[in-house]
């Protein structure tokens, strides 16, 4: 009997890879297929910019069939049916990331495979998950050529230049439509602030270490920021309204400031740069996840 994984993908590009990259490792450790369910995560998502991203790469695997999907309201409530039975069998149906009761999550090491045909949801937002298959992942996870603009203007600086990336993201908790019932801008003022700090301290450590480094400022609110990096020489702001082109850039630069952000954490770590230096905040975590960051990049 045919053994397979259907990965339910959702949310913003930086989450679906993480939900991608944790089931192509499960596929090859326990020697299932893999099928991407691309539509169920989505279809409550009407008035949302979130859209299935994962077509932006050369993914191996197919879309699942529809009798797989979850993909309308009636549908949903058979999958919400189906998760609530999957906890009383052990032939579970249903592989879900655990919570704790502060909704956080960690690495959870074992993760068994019984059933011959496994949903797979959760976001899995740690490298500790899929790290052995990171080769794997380097070569899958790179942009089409035919979604990147080879005349775009940033493309040769970025390489002709020791290029550090940082990414900036205004609104850390009020864009988020999860968050807006609070409307907490004390929360995004402080968020912000602790931000530029971790900044400007990561560029002071960088600006010792490296030779000559530029760098290249990506945000959701390139406006907020600019006058916290007024020196044109030593600073470009990436003025870009394309994702997939956004990710081809992270892919070029030599190091990283990385800011908390699923998306730029995924530029960081699928860069082949063996000599990158990769910085992230100590004090902040985007994720649910306590293993969020990886070991070996610097906590400043």
């Amino acid at each position: 009997m045919n053994k397979i994984l259907i990965v339910r993908i959702a949310e913003g590009l930086g989450n679906q890879l993480f939900m991608y990259a944790n089931a192509y490792s499960l596929s090859k450790r326990f020697n299932y297929k893999l099928y991407i369910d691309n539509e169920s995560g989505f279809f409550k998502n009407k008035g949302r910019s979130r859209i299935y991203n994962l077509d932006f790469f050369e993914i191996p695997e197919e879309i699942c069939s529809n009798h797989l999907k979850f993909n309308n309201y009636f549908k949903d409530v058979k999958r919400k049916l189906l998760k609530f039975n999957n906890k009383f069998t052990s032939n579970k149906n249903f592989l879900i990331e655990e919570v704790d009761q502060y909704k956080q999550t960690k690495y959870n090491e074992v993760l068994s495979l019984r059933s011959p045909k496994i949903f797979i949801e959760g976001h899995f937002e740690t490298e500790l998950y899929f790290k052995d298959f990171h080769k794997d992942l380097r070569k899958i996870l790179k942009v089409k050529n035919d979604l990147i603009d080879n005349n775009n203007s940033y493309i040769d600086k970025i390489k002709q230049t020791n290029s550090v990336s940082i990414h900036l993201r205004k609104n850390r908790y009020t864009e988020d439509l999860r968050s807006q019932k609070t409307n907490d801008y004390k929360n995004d003022e402080l968020f912000e602030k602790n931000l530029l700090n971790y900044v400007h301290n990561s560029i002071n450590y960088l600006d010792k270490k490296l030779d000559n480094p530029h760098y290249f400022i990506w945000s959701n609110d390139l406006s907020s920021f600019k006058q916290s990096f007024l020196d044109q020489k030593k600073f470009t702001f990436i003025e870009n309204d394309n994702l997939a082109t956004d990710f081809y850039l992270f892919s070029l630069c030599k190091n990283f400031i990385v800011g908390p952000s699923t998306f730029h954490w995924w530029g960081a770590w699928l860069n082949e740069n063996s000599n990158k230096i990769c910085i992230r905040p100590s004090n902040i975590n985007p994720s649910n996840n306590y293993d969020f960051w990886p070991k070996n990049w610097l906590s400043i």
